[in-house]
């Protein structure tokens, strides 16, 4: 007898219908697998017959063809244990199908017929609305994830058992639904607060302005100043996530491997902080494997990707930054699959001012030579540093600052508001095509960020001494719109630019 049952695979982030054919006749008692499966989903037949014999149901005598269409796609994973499953057993007449046309499966079969989460869930749910299906039938600890996509059901089970009583019309399954106000309020709970960090009130404001604005940021500083602290606690002043925010963002994370929020619903802001060993593929995303996997510029989508002690970074996984920067997409081709990745995050560097980290310590003495201080910055190329919107001093506290118990400065949650409202002026001044100041192209720019007669003169000031480029140009004008939006005042004032202007002179110092 043949079968067919309703699946979904995932490519990428995206995810694409499966249907699962399974023929069962009479002959010797043989198994194939077609579709280009891979090593985890050729598996599947001991998963599966174990999972059937231990939930109470027979192998399918005779021969077994299963086909897994579109056949001319790699298929990957072990979700498809639970279709091959059900698949096997309608075909074999142990079980009727009777929404099997309605709903799709995915999951991973254990060999006691229980069922273990997926990557991708969230995905799945996605395709199969888009499908026009009912519904989706996942694991239980998968339901959170998926059941946040509006517009389809999402089937929570735990066991074969449970997906064969369901799928068979023998029992009803309420669909699961995530509370997403309850989900949405944990946000900004258990966060490093910004009081926590003493002193350093002028960085501070370059962490509300980036916030504000959506700008990369770059901080030099000698050891122990509070670099790593201060970029720890931007995620907590950014606003809160939307729902579409936080939904494209578990995507990534549902299909990534290696996550610790795999399975979850992402609602804080991604702060993600690889080693400085990190290698091109772990930044950009890919891998030697048949299915593409995100890297860290992707894992950091709406969030903020910290890079400390960066020219200790490969010089070519820097390198990869720039597209991600410029497009809030990474493309990645290989020889099996080419996919696109969305990664549009805020960039947050800190580095020591030298390899001994004293040259810019009034009270400590420098031991690097002019040759090694050269080198060390050396190590960073200039259309990346041109990148990057803001530059900031970082110096090493008095003895009155670290000994002061006083909060010092505004909380995070006073700060969030200030970003929250100036963002909420540029939604409205855009009106969704842009989602930040950062984001302006040249168009958008030459109409929303003219500035008056003296501002001009000063900008031409700081082009003719800084000798800023043209990239670094447009830097200035887009955080000085994001000054005048935490200002609350619509033009664009001599004070905006001339604070802008600072925060891109450090580097012509240092570098």
């Amino acid at each position: 007898m043949l079968a067919r049952v309703q699946s979904c695979a995932v490519l990428g982030i995206d995810g694409y219908p499966l249907a699962i054919e399974v023929d069962n006749y009479p002959g010797f008692a043989q198994y194939f697998l077609v579709g280009l499966p891979d090593a985890a989903v050729k598996e599947s037949r001991e998963r599966v017959g174990s999972a059937l014999k231990n939930s109470g149901f027979r192998y399918p005598r005779g021969t077994v063809v299963i086909n897994l269409a579109p056949a001319d796609i790699r298929k990957e994973g072990s979700a498809l244990d639970l279709p091959i499953a059900l698949g096997m057993l309608a075909a074999s007449e142990q079980i009727s199908g009777v929404r099997f046309n309605d709903y799709a499966l995915a999951g991973e079969l254990a060999l006691d017929g229980s069922l273990r989460p997926v990557a991708g869930a969230l995905s799945m749910a996605i395709a199969s609305r888009d499908r026009g299906l009912r519904g989706i039938v996942v694991p239980e600890a998968n339901a959170e994830e998926a059941g946040v996509v509006p517009g389809v059901e999402v089937i929570p089970a735990a066991t074969l058992s449970d997906a064969v009583a369901f799928m068979s019309g023998v029992q009803e399954v309420l669909p699961f639904h995530t509370d997403m106000q309850a989900v949405l309020e944990q946000a900004h709970r258990n966060i490093p607060d910004l009081t926590e960090v003493k002193g350093q009130a002028h960085v501070k404001r370059a962490l509300t302005v980036a916030a504000a604005g959506g700008h990369n940021l770059l901080m030099i500083g000698p050891p122990g100043t509070g670099k790593t602290m201060l970029a720890s606690r931007l995620p907590g002043i950014l606003p809160a996530m939307t729902f579409e925010e936080a939904l494209e963002t578990t995507r990534i994370y549902s299909v990534a491997n290696g996550v610790k929020e795999k399975g979850n619903l992402i609602v804080r802001r991604p702060f993600r902080s690889p080693h400085h060993t990190a290698t091109t593929v772990s930044i950009s995303g890919g891998g030697a494997g048949q299915q593409p996997t995100p890297g860290e510029v992707s894992l950091a989508h709406h969030g903020v990707l910290f890079l400390d002690e960066l020219p200790e970074f490969n010089r070519s996984a820097l390198e990869v930054l720039r597209q991600p920067l410029e497009e809030g997409l990474v493309h990645i081709r290989r020889a099996m699959y080419s996919v696109t990745f969305p990664s549009r995050f805020m960039l947050v560097v800190a580095m020591n001012p030298c390899p001994c980290g004293c040259r810019t310590d009034p009270k400590r003495q420098c031991r690097c030579s002019v040759g090694e201080v050269q080198r060390y910055m050396g190590r960073l190329s200039g259309p990346l540093l041109d990148r990057i919107d803001i530059h900031v001093d970082v110096p090493a506290l008095s003895f009155e600052e670290l000994t002061d118990r006083r909060p010092s400065g505004p909380t995070s949650a006073e700060v969030r508001q200030q970003v929250q409202e100036a963002r909420d002026r540029q939604r409205a001044r855009y009106n969704g095509a842009f989602i930040c100041n950062a984001h302006l192209d040249s168009k958008a720019m030459r109409e929303h960020c003219a500035t008056g007669e003296s501002a001009s003169r000063i900008l031409e000031q700081a082009i003719n001494q800084l000798g800023f480029s043209a990239r670094a140009y447009d830097k200035v004008l887009r955080v000085a719109r994001t000054l005048a939006d935490l200002d609350g005042v619509e033009d664009i004032r001599d004070n905006h630019v001339s604070e802008a202007i600072q925060y891109r002179s450090l580097d012509r110092q240092l570098f």
